[in-house]
Parts: structure tokens; C-alpha cells; sequence
């Protein structure tokens, strides 16, 4: 009866969250960096904007991939079910879902396509509708 073998550690398929572990050598693909001039012609406000946004930006990918997740999940929740007295709230709560959307719609706009635009903007909009809503006791 033949054994089962382990194979050894980083010989290829996916382990864990990091997806696929190479191993050193030629298969090895390059590191990804930070290009020095974007793909997208860009004007010297759309430059500016990058640049501010990229510690921002570099916080948030640094942070746990859950901790964005239960955050933008739970302040999403909290908007649509807060009514009544605490609706001013619920509205807040939108709009700063909203605006985190919004921002990374700002930061992707040169590389989407026009139909994923309009949906993007299409979500934004209607948790800015729904904030509006909620401010005015409509919902």
C-alpha cells in the first residue's frame, strides 16, 4: 500500500488567502509595483487627487480585508434600518457609505468602462437618494 506524500511546502495551488505559492525560479512572476506614469493621460488635478488619496488609500489595504467589510457592511445596515427619532442617523450612516463608494469611483474612473461607470454611479447616487430620504422622514 503506497503512502500518502505531502507536497512540499510551495509547490504551486492555492494555500490559504494569499492564493498560489511559487516557487523561486523562472516561473516566479515579477513583483507588482507602482508604475511610474499611470497607463491614462491625466491632467495635473486628476495627479493631485492620486496623490492625496494614496495614504488613505494605503491604510485601507493594509487594514483586514474583514474589518472593511463588517464596517461598510454594518454602517450600510444601520442606514436602512434606522427610522423614526434616530433617521438623522440612519441618513449619516448612507452618507458615509456613499462617499467611500463615491471616492473609490473618483480613483477608478480613467480604467472602467462606460457600463461599469453607470452602475457605479448608479449605486452611488441611490445611497445619496436614500440618505436625502431619510433626512426628510420620507424613509
Amino acid at each position: 500500500m503506497a503512502k500518502n506524500k505531502k507536497d512540499p511546502k510551495g509547490s504551486g495551488g492555492v494555500r490559504g488567502p494569499r492564493g498560489p505559492q511559487f516557487q523561486s525560479g523562472s516561473n516566479q512572476p515579477a513583483t507588482p509595483g507602482v508604475p511610474r506614469s499611470p497607463k491614462y493621460s491625466s491632467s495635473p488635478r486628476r495627479a493631485a487627487f492620486e496623490r492625496k488619496s494614496y495614504p488613505i488609500l494605503a491604510v485601507v489595504t493594509s487594514a483586514p480585508r474583514w474589518l472593511l467589510v463588517v464596517g461598510l457592511g454594518s454602517s450600510l445596515l444601520l442606514g436602512l434600518i434606522l427610522s423614526d427619532t434616530f433617521a438623522w442617523l440612519g441618513a449619516i450612516f448612507l452618507l458615509i457609505v456613499g462617499a467611500f463608494l463615491g471616492w473609490l469611483l473618483a480613483l477608478s474612473w480613467p480604467l472602467l468602462s462606460s457600463g461599469r461607470r453607470f452602475m457605479r454611479i448608479l449605486v452611488v447616487g441611490a445611497l445619496f437618494g436614500l440618505a436625502i430620504l431619510k433626512f426628510g422622514g420620507s424613509f
